[in-house]
């Protein structure tokens, strides 16, 4: 009977005391009805509070009344544990799995490991091989944190909660998902919500602990955008608009390659990007938001270089209004006008690489219809402008041309003067004084390249950031904002072949030396090369420069006579008596 007696106690006591922490019900509760693990859990999550109201009326008694002066302690303890809240329930998935959200713009997958993303494709932009673009880095799959991975600032679980399998509890409507975890003391959430036919979602994550909400990031590393991208690396960076310097300001992964650099302030915008597409926050500047950079090494072509990666919150609770999508000027003031500031064009030339583009996409619209012909028709509109000033250009050199040969005899009586004799300064002078007598200006053949310097820095930068023109294809050419895709690229040969005919139609300049003249005669070759390797586009807008040009210095030769010139033979030198 004391035996029975004993296992009695110890029965009762398992019940008043271990039952709370197994199945995470009320203190008071009795376990009246046996029930599996499993099924008592099920329950918490789902109705705890029916849970709770459900204990049967019988087991008051029990706990007010024990049989022995053992059992009042816990008694006692009952009014204290009732004023501290209830442990949260212990909520996780038995498997990984995977689910997606698909609008007209999107498809993005997720997996309840972490409730991170596997896949964030935008479906009405592709890559280089067609295929809708992938946002997510293939590069980075399994050497660094997937998308929306929490990274803690200083305290952290005693458990990693991106492997942790979270309970996965989709839309009605299908547009979003909210996750949850817990393991009894540390509860995790995120919730993703997406809209039908915008760029913009909202994301949300909480962790709380015992006492506390333990302040994180959530971070996209390895990379971001369209893989296919010309030099990559060094083309995606970190971004932020800050309302004090009222600027964009960026980070590149070299600036991280010492160890992640960390901003902080009143951001109207942060994230990542590349120069088309772009992942960023939007707190609307109400209030202090963190922004991390990192550098991750990962392989590109034959050897590894430094991608970007970017975190982004700092609080126990993050709600992070989102952008992801592409730099497209009307999307982006749709969505936030502020958001526009998030295309470079440029600190210097600026003013104007951006009327250029729009200038340049009105034509597409209204005239020509694809953008390769808008390029020519708006560069030769550029020449026709400049047109007064080339002539002026053409009729000094004309003029110059003229004076060649007593520049030439300026040049004999000088010859065997080094660069550094203060007789070099004389030869100057009486050149000069050439010039002033017969009116011709020796810099009047540059200003036309000065001139167009600007416009082909416009030019480069609306290919470089105007999505636009991402995939413009023109004739043969599939894509403008590239290099032509063939094992030979055609414009840059015939640019070369025109630079070459344009060189011999222009006059020499005067005195200039014979060695010098072959030297030039190599300038189309360099130019061509570094032709080769820029966009096709750019490649356009100069070659229909040289064409533009070359009938330019036709018409001028024809109109223009060359002027007489008379032949001034250098005077020798008198020799001393005896030689």
């Amino acid at each position: 009977m004391e035996a029975r007696l004993l296992i009695a106690f110890v029965l009762m006591f398992a019940v008043l005391f271990l039952t709370p922490y197994l199945y995470k019900q009320a203190p008071a509760q009795k376990s009246a009805q046996p029930a599996t693990p499993q099924k008592t859990t099920e329950q918490t999550v789902k109705t705890p509070a029916q849970a709770a109201a459900q204990a049967p009326a019988a087991s008051a008694p029990a706990v007010k009344a024990p049989p022995s002066g053992k059992a009042s302690a816990p008694a006692g303890k009952a009014p204290a544990s009732s004023e501290k809240a209830p442990a949260p329930a212990v909520t996780q998935a038995s498997s990984e799995q995977t689910y997606t959200v698909e609008t007209a713009l999107y498809k993005v997958t997720f997996t309840n490991r972490g409730a991170t993303v596997k896949s964030w494709v935008l479906k009405k932009y592709h890559d280089l091989a067609g295929k809708p673009l992938e946002l997510v880095s293939a590069r980075g799959a399994g050497k660094t944190p997937a998308p929306m991975t929490i990274e803690f600032k200083d305290r952290k679980p005693d458990f990693d909660v991106n492997q942790a399998l979270f309970v996965g509890k989709p839309a009605e409507d299908g547009s979003g998902i909210e996750y949850e975890y817990s393991n009894g003391q540390t509860v995790v959430k995120k919730s993703y919500r997406f809209r039908k036919d915008s760029y913009r979602s909202e994301v949300d994550s909480e962790v709380s602990a015992p006492g506390a909400t333990l302040p994180h990031y959530l971070v996209w590393r390895g990379g971001f955008g369209d893989p296919t991208i010309q030099n990559a690396p060094a083309v995606e960076r970190t971004v932020y608009w800050d309302n004090a310097d009222s600027r964009l300001f960026s980070k590149t992964a070299s600036d991280a390659k010492n160890g992640p650099v960390n901003v902080s302030g009143a951001f109207v915008f942060a994230g990542i990007e590349d120069p088309y597409f772009t992942a960023v926050v939007l707190p609307g500047g109400s209030g202090t938001m963190e922004l991390r950079t990192y550098a991750d090494e990962l392989p590109y072509g034959d050897k590894n270089e430094r991608f970007v990666g970017a975190a982004i919150g700092g609080a126990g609770v993050n709600h992070l209004p989102l952008f992801v999508g592409p730099k497209d000027s009307d999307i982006l003031k749709a969505v936030d006008p502020r958001l526009e500031n998030l295309i470079d064009w440029g600190r210097w030339f600026g003013f104007l690489a951006k009327p250029l583009f729009y200038v340049l996409n009105w034509t597409n619209d209204r005239i020509s219809h694809n953008f390769g012909w808008a390029i020519v028709l708006i560069t030769i509109a550029i020449n026709m402008a400049t047109l007064p000033l080339r002539l002026s250009s053409m009729k000094s050199a004309k003029k110059m041309q003229g004076l060649q040969p007593q520049i030439a005899a300026i040049n004999a009586r000088y010859k065997n003067v080094g660069l550094r004799d203060p007789k070099q300064q004389e030869k100057n002078q009486e050149v000069m004084d050439l010039y002033k007598k017969h009116g011709v200006n020796p810099l009047g053949g540059c200003l036309p390249m000065v001139l167009q310097l600007p416009f082909f820095i416009a030019f480069y930068t609306v290919l470089t950031v105007a999505i636009e023109l991402r995939g413009a294809g023109w004739l043969w050419v599939g894509d403008l904002s590239r290099p032509e895709q063939l094992p030979i690229r055609i414009l840059p040969i015939i640019l070369i072949a025109t630079q070459f005919f344009m060189q011999k139609m222009t006059p020499a300049s005067p005195g200039m030396d014979p060695a010098q003249q072959k030297m030039m005669m190599f300038m189309p070759l360099a130019l061509g090369f570094m032709f080769y390797y820029q966009s096709a586009g750019l490649v356009l807008y100069w070659l229909t420069g040289n064409l533009v040009g070359i009938i330019q210095q036709w018409l001028t030769n024809k109109a223009v006579a060359t002027p007489n010139v008379v032949d001034v033979k250098a005077v020798p030198k008198k020799k001393g008596p005896g030689k």
